[in-house]
């Protein structure tokens, strides 16, 4: 969430920032301000109660050494302690308002980010150029995964429903591919590969941003025998910026790099518009994450390496891509800045995300209070980062559209080769 100090000092900032997002934090910003000048009157109040306690707790032992009576001051020190007890409750039911308030509130966009949605969204450059099909007419990814008997579209959905898939036969063979390619890179970088947790606890939503205003994007699952109630994770970034909640790191321990593969389930995906058909867009899909913990200073490096990190596993694919850097209104609520990779499919004729790259700055470390010791003492909040390494659900699509040929295979881009043992998948 947003520090409490910025917001006093500089409400309009704050206002103007929400603004960029297309998000009207006017009446937020000054409830804030309210309820914390309200804090703050409640938590003196109560101060000034317990200075008048300890005074008094000072005095009962002098008055009793000199045979005096404390009875009326032991009355009042009873008293006194119940209007201690009721002023902690009221401030703690005025920070449960304010804390709510905070968390509603999405994080600053950086002031490089434009304002607008994603009609305002730029690409930075491209890589390659758009593939030619001499002599042929291209088939799209779902023809061509049926023919090749790489994906099973018609079971998935009999099995789990609209917005499903099975991977079948070569297809699992290259999902799998994919994945071992992108863990090996990231393992090659010094990344610490996890394995998650897929069911996790509503502190996890909360201090990744997405509760409790996207409560509703998510599968949630009741313990029939229990009160316990959870999610299934939505990306594995969730998880892995709950690693450190409630933390004080040591300064000497950053940067944390980690690298995690899991399925991704998303109730809003499903839609079945031309332009998402077949695994653009589905309920489940796969995906490698990478998520740093870093100091403040190294936040700006640590993005860049993730942006590189992103594009450099599309271009080893050999994918014709682009490099966008999202406005104000396309980014997350949690994040302060977002460049997505977009590789080409060609059969719609649009850029598609395989990879987002965001940096949070303090705003999850501050809803998860992750810290660190400075070398000089001073704990401060680390800053989070975030980069899908890659999601395969348009990474594949995207290889068998770019890399097909007349006679209906595709060519295997060359760095999967060593995984799936042939370079040509054929009818």
């Amino acid at each position: 969430m947003i520090d409490m100090k910025l917001i006093r000092k500089d409400p309009e900032k704050i206002k103007n920032g929400a603004k960029k997002r297309n998000f009207d934090a006017d009446k937020i910003i000054d409830d804030i301000l309210q309820i914390d000048a309200q804090r703050r009157e409640a938590i003196a109040r109560v101060e000034s109660m317990r200075a008048e306690q300890n005074a008094a707790g000072k005095k009962i032992p002098q008055i009793k050494k000199q045979g005096g009576d404390v009875s009326q001051l032991m009355a009042d020190m009873k008293k006194l302690s119940a209007e201690v007890k009721e002023g902690g409750n009221e401030v703690s039911k005025i920070e449960e308002k304010l804390n709510t308030l905070l968390a509603n509130l999405p994080n600053m966009p950086d002031e490089d980010v434009v304002a607008g949605g994603k009609e305002n969204n730029r690409p930075l450059h491209y890589f390659g150029e758009k593939p030619k099909f001499e002599g042929f007419t291209p088939k799209n990814h779902v023809e061509l995964c049926e023919n090749l008997h790489m994906i099973d579209y018609e079971r998935g959905a009999k099995i789990a429903g609209a917005g499903s898939w099975i991977y079948c036969g070569m297809g699992a063979r290259m999902e799998w591919a994919l994945l071992n390619f992108f863990i090996d890179e990231h393992l090659r970088d010094g990344y610490e590969l996890m394995l998650l947790p897929h069911m996790l606890k509503y502190e996890c939503g909360y201090v990744a941003g997405q509760f409790p205003k996207f409560t509703d994007e998510d599968y949630w699952i009741a313990n029939p025998t229990s009160s316990d109630k959870k999610f299934l994770l939505p990306t594995a970034e969730t998880a892995l910026v709950n690693l450190h909640r409630d933390e004080i790191l040591s300064e000497e321990e950053l940067p944390k790099k980690y690298v995690a593969y899991t399925p991704c389930y998303r109730r809003e995906a499903g839609s079945y518009r031309s332009e998402e058909r077949g695994m653009v867009r589905g309920h489940q899909f796969n995906k490698v994450e990478m998520v740093q913990y870093t100091r403040p200073e190294d936040s700006d490096k640590a993005f860049e390496e993730l942006v590189g990190k992103a594009e450099r596993l599309v271009q080893e694919l050999g994918l014709h891509y682009r490099l966008s850097k999202l406005a104000a209104g396309d980014c997350s609520f949690s994040m302060a800045r977002t460049y997505d990779v977009e590789v080409w499919i060609p059969s719609m004729k649009i850029y598609k995300e395989v990879s987002s790259a965001s940096n949070a700055r303090d705003y999850q470390a501050r809803r998860g209070n992750i810290r660190f010791r400075g070398k000089d003492g001073k704990i401060q909040y680390v800053n989070t980062l975030n980069a899908s390494g890659l999601a395969t659900s348009r990474v594949l699509p995207a290889i068998v559209e770019q890399y097909q040929n007349a006679d209906g295979s595709v060519t295997v881009p060359e760095v999967l080769r060593k995984y799936m043992g042939t370079d040509v998948i054929r009818p």
